[in-house]
């Protein structure tokens, strides 16, 4: 059997199969973004508390916490301390998770390539379902930017509230929620079991999509890899990039799920290449039908209105045509 590219072989399928693939984003991916993890963002908020309580925690904030308070950092104890309304927790949160002006500027915390790679795969109807283990809102944000209103789970409350599977174009499942949220998923035992509800929903998920992976470890998501390692049926292949090396667990996962595992790909160059891969399958795919008269000048009418862009796919239909 011919050895192919694994991402050639996923754009195939997802060229055959239409909106039967799923996404899973961890933290890589808004990191790459300037976004500070959940567990980054618990230990600094617990380091200003110390400093309004006029306390030192000698560069180790953590033992501070816990010798202060009895128990490990956790997100949902600080924010509830130190902002009691919605709006407080989003002046409390917003430099964590939004853009200054000048971040802005420099295109920091913004959408990645991978993001807005994602956002042309959903409209192209390749994918509708997201799921990220971030709280922030950069995959809301790309999809908006193509004019995409999904979905966003992140909570029990939204999953009984979501459209039947069946309907949806686009959802976000946002497994340990929203930042504005402080009931969001950051600790350990947090992290060691969802609500009924959810394990149903991504029970769902597993059973009837194919994965594609990209800045999970897989390693501290207890719950989440348990819902993956329950699932019994494998309908579509699963692809998981990593640009290092896999943890023993992520690896066992690999192994158990039949994964196909491509190493020394982040998230921006995964997507961006399978964009481009299935692109150039769709432009095939268009070529092997004669173009009506109306269909041709039509095609090269859009192409005409971006030369620097079109230009090759504009030779290239004269030529086939001629």
């Amino acid at each position: 059997m011919p050895e192919i590219d694994p991402l050639l072989s996923l754009a195939f399928t997802m060229d055959a199969n239409r909106g039967t693939m799923a996404v899973l984003l961890g933290s890589g991916v808004s990191r790459a973004a300037g976004i500070p993890t959940g567990w980054q963002v618990t230990l600094d908020l617990a380091e200003r508390l110390a400093a309004s309580m006029g306390e030192d925690t000698k560069d180790n904030t953590e033992k501070w916490y816990v010798t202060k308070f009895g128990k490990a950092p956790d997100y949902s104890d600080i924010v509830e301390a130190m902002a009691r309304t919605s709006d407080e927790r989003r002046g409390l949160l917003h430099g964590y998770f939004e853009a200054t002006t000048e971040e802005r500027e420099e295109g920091r915390k913004q959408p990645t390539a991978a993001h807005r790679a994602i956002a042309r795969l959903v409209q192209a109807g390749h994918i509708r379902v997201i799921l990220t283990t971030n709280f922030d809102r950069l995959m809301e944000t790309a999809l908006l930017e193509f004019g995409i209103e999904p979905v966003v789970i992140s909570s029990t409350d939204g999953i009984k509230g979501a459209p039947p599977m069946a309907h949806w174009q686009c959802v976000i499942i946002k497994l340990h929620g929203d930042y504005l949220d402080p009931r969001i998923r950051n600790t350990v035992a947090e992290l060691e079991s969802y609500a009924p509800e959810m394990d149903q929903l991504l029970d769902r998920v597993f059973d009837e999509f194919g994965l594609i992976i990209s800045g999970w470890s897989g390693e501290w998501d207890v719950a989440l890899r348990s819902a993956m390692e329950r699932c019994p049926t494998r309908r579509y292949s699963s692809l998981w990039g990593e640009p290092g090396t896999l943890g023993p667990k992520a690896a066992d996962l690999v192994a158990l799920r039949s994964i196909q595992l491509v190493q020394g790909l982040g998230a921006d160059q995964l997507f961006t290449r399978l964009e481009e891969h299935l692109s150039s399958l769709a432009e095939i795919a268009e070529r092997r039908h004669p173009l009506t008269p109306a269909l041709a000048v039509a095609t090269a009418k859009r192409w005409l209105a971006e030369p620097d862009k079109n230009r090759i796919r504009l030779h290239d239909m004269v030529i086939d045509e001629v």
